[in-house]
């Protein structure tokens, strides 16, 4: 039996023990990219926390008895605007940049399908497209127009906000309020302000597909019902946990509630539904006008994924988060003590529970990584920090790997350590400091052992 974790419900505004509604098949749907260019640090915040999620529930659950789905939106206008510029389809555009997202999150120590699932058996992360459920959302689209809750109109099916008397619990915006402050020009064929669209015509050149019953010509689908259509596929109509950002709540997050209870007849869609605060740069929001807009490739050139990685959880997910340089020193230096203290030292079976109880908490990752600090036996310091993602590989694998990325010349370095070995020896100072600046010079940091060894590392 799992130990007992507690969640911070967005939909009950509480914090309360979590049950899964199935033990043996616990379910967890993420908000994942849309695949129209770079991913932006902002974005890997929820892709972090939401991958610890993932760990702790199987650490909790069995590895087996946990399905991950994190889908990717590969059609949106801002997808087909760039394919139109490029004269390449949406499906060239947006392989070539999922390829280059899960590069840059592998990097961040985040888990991808390959790394968990197992040939044969039940696929426990699922990682689906939205142009690969398109029957799935016409079904569900047709099935909303059956029960009365969407309505076609001039080529548009519409979602009938009106029909759904408690839609807004979720965002605790009450739907008369929304209707009285709803803006008074919207488009002519809708029957009320507040309706969203299910499906659109598509714009000459734009990808199309076949549309729902009642409507003759081709189009494409709005952004809501692909994720209410990828949940039920992998998932179920009710499911366990939704998570995403704090900015999806309203609309994205609201209007998937409505499409998937309405069109099957529930009373919700997950039962808790998490969400991760905002990121902000220097104490300014992130923008391209203010010119701290940084992408996750941009930040990995200066930093490894693993200092990125402790830089975000050492805030609360539910917090807002301020991205600053200071932030990545300290992270970085406390990489570099606990890497000191593991050596290459194998982690323990598991996490001990001192580590595990606050990430039982709510995600707690300041008191887990307080915790961390307080473990000196290396076998446990490794084992807490590899739940979290952390000191996964060896001090010795991990330096090997900066010097390959490096380029640095390992015989040179080699050679220049036997000179600056030689210059002690004789007590040559001035020619010792020397070797060291040329040392330094390359990007090599020494250190002399207490056993009279000397180690070196390259910076990154």
């Amino acid at each position: 039996m799992a130990a007992m974790l507690r969640l911070y419900n967005t939909l009950t505004r509480e914090k309360a023990p979590f049950a899964p509604i199935d033990p043996s098949n616990v379910r967890v749907y993420a908000c994942g990219p849309t695949v129209y260019d770079a991913a932006h640090i902002g974005n890997a915040r929820p892709i972090i926390v939401f991958d610890l999620l993932f760990r702790l529930l199987r650490h909790l659950y069995g590895e087996a008895h946990v399905t991950y789905a994190r889908n990717v939106t590969d059609v949106d206008d801002k997808i087909n605007l760039r394919a139109a510029e490029r004269g390449i389809t949406i499906r060239e555009l947006t392989d070539g940049t999922l390829k280059s997202f899960h590069e840059d999150v592998r990097a961040l120590g985040v888990l991808l399908p390959e790394d968990v699932n197992v040939p044969g058996e039940r696929p426990r992360f699922v990682e689906p497209r939205a142009t690969d459920h398109i029957v799935e959302m016409v079904a569900l689209i047709e099935g909303l127009i059956a029960a009365g809750h969407a309505y076609v109109a001039e080529g548009h099916v519409l979602f009938d906000v009106p029909s759904m008397p408690d839609y807004g619990a979720l965002s605790k915006r009450p739907l008369d309020e929304m209707e009285a402050g709803a803006r008074v020009e919207v488009a002519p064929y809708k029957r009320s302000a507040l309706d969203f669209v299910l499906w659109k015509p598509s714009k000459p050149g734009e990808p199309s597909w076949p549309s729902p019953a009642g409507i003759a010509e081709p189009g494409r689908p709005g952004w809501h019902i692909e994720c209410s259509a990828m949940s039920w596929k992998h998932l179920g109509q009710t499911f366990d946990i939704h998570a995403g950002g704090i900015d999806l709540i309203f609309p994205h997050h609201e209007n998937e509630v409505a499409q998937s209870r309405c069109c099957f007849g529930t009373d919700v869609m997950a039962n808790v539904w998490l969400h991760n605060g905002f990121l902000q740069v220097e104490g300014e929001k992130m923008s391209k006008s203010l010119g701290n807009f940084v992408t996750i490739r941009e930040v990995l050139k200066d930093w490894p994924g693993e200092v990125v990685r402790l830089a975000m959880l050492k805030t609360h997910y539910r917090q807002p988060i301020d991205w600053t340089l200071r932030g990545l020193e300290e992270s970085g230096r406390m990489l570099e003590r606990w890497y000191e203290i593991v050596g290459d030292e194998a982690a323990a079976p598991e996490a001990g529970a001192a580590l595990v109880e606050p990430l039982l908490d709510d995600l707690n990752t300041p008191a887990a990584l307080a915790e961390l600090h307080r473990l000196d036996a290396p076998a446990d310091l490794k084992a807490g920090a590899n739940l979290m993602g952390l000191l996964l590989p060896t001090r010795s694998s991990r330096a090997a790997a900066r010097v390959a990325a490096s380029g640095v010349d390992v015989a040179r370095v080699e050679a220049l350590i036997e000179q600056r070995r030689v210059a002690r020896a004789a007590k040559d100072w001035p020619a010792s400091d020397h070797v060291r600046d040329a040392l330094a010079a390359l990007g090599v940091t020494v250190k002399d052992n207490k056993d009279g060894t000397t180690t070196w590392t390259v910076a990154k």
